[in-house]
């Protein structure tokens, strides 16, 4: 498997926790990104934790190692329209989700996910790993 992919909180979750079948997906992958709202949210995951300082030091290595797409204009207007679809159709996602869905219609990717309220946003390309 190949392709260009741009991963959601919980398969950054899953490479933490080493599991295999992510981390063979991962390997197979041509490029892989992750949205900076992601890192926001493994870091305020790991404020809340017990482990916070180790939690943190952790996403600081992985942040310096992966390839991160912020959001700029380009992408606020992607977030536009697909909020606007979503609630033409009376099927919100989450916010954060949103704007993990715009950088990935910007940047021509898929999204990994396990969630499945990405299959609500208008040609999204998105796998289950």
């Amino acid at each position: 498997m190949s392709g260009r992919f741009l991963l959601d909180t919980n398969i950054v979750i899953a490479i933490f926790a080493e599991e295999p079948a992510v981390l063979e997906r991962l390997a197979a992958a041509e490029e892989v990104f992750v949205p900076a709202v992601v890192l926001g949210e493994l870091y305020y995951g790991a404020r809340k934790a017990a482990r916070s300082e180790t939690n943190i030091a952790r996403i600081d290595e992985f942040a310096a190692a992966a390839a991160v797409l912020g959001c700029d204009a380009t992408t606020a207007h992607q977030y536009g329209r697909i909020k606007n679809d979503l609630r033409a159709k009376g099927r919100p996602i989450p916010e954060n989700d949103i704007w993990i869905a715009a950088v990935a219609v910007q940047h021509g990717l898929s999204v990994v996910s396990r969630d499945d309220h990405f299959a609500e946003v208008k040609d999204l390309p998105r796998e289950v790993w």
